[in-house]
């Protein structure tokens, strides 16, 4: 699986629960500015984040920013399926399952791939969910973004969508020396580096 590189989602390693910690707290810190020192729920909210990616297996943790919004959340993994079914299928299903939701819809990314979109906006700020259906395997790539405050959600969002257009589901070339059929390991790879998980 291969994803774009776009301007405004810098992605954190995720080598080891401690490397993206420290690098997902280091990028919260500067966008904090000079009142992260003084800002102890910073490190805290970085070590939930970065031990939830490793639990769920994330392929992605990126942190989103745009000028005119506040900083949100991105984690992204592949999930299996039991039976894909049609986009709006899920999405009616959600719909009817799930509290609190705001807006569900389906439609098609840049390579063609069923996409189903819900948001939520409420008390603990606003959350979309993008959920990419493989029409060739039984699997769907899930990206979750969730802005605690809120504001400029419409430009973080945006962001989002750019990356989950261009998400490419076609199994990538083993690398020289690797066998087919291995998987990633448990401690997950670098979507900076690779650009695929």
């Amino acid at each position: 699986m291969k994803l774009p590189a776009v301007p405004g989602i810098t992605p954190v390693n995720l080598d080891s629960v401690e490397r993206t910690t420290a690098e997902l707290h280091a990028l919260m810190a500067r966008l904090r500015g000079p009142d992260a020192a003084r800002d102890l729920g910073l490190e805290a909210a970085a070590v939930q984040c970065a031990e939830v990616a490793h639990e769920q297996r994330a392929g992605l943790l990126a942190l989103v920013e745009h000028r005119d919004a506040d900083p949100a959340l991105l984690i992204a993994g592949v999930v299996p399926v039991d039976h894909p079914g049609e986009a709006a299928d899920l999405g009616y299903h959600l719909a009817d399952h799930t509290p609190g939701i705001r807006d569900v819809s389906d439609a098609r990314t840049g390579r063609g791939y069923p996409v189903v979109i819900v948001e939520r906006i409420g008390l603990s700020g606003a959350q979309l969910q993008a959920v990419v259906l493989d029409p060739d395997r039984p699997r769907a790539a899930v990206f979750t973004l969730h802005s605690p405050g809120g504001r400029g959600w419409l430009e973080v969002a945006g962001l989002a969508g750019t990356l989950v257009a261009g998400v490419d589901l076609t199994p990538a070339a083993p690398a020289p020396g690797t066998r087919v059929g291995s998987g990633r390991s448990p401690g997950g790879t670098s979507a900076r580096s690779a650009g695929r998980w």
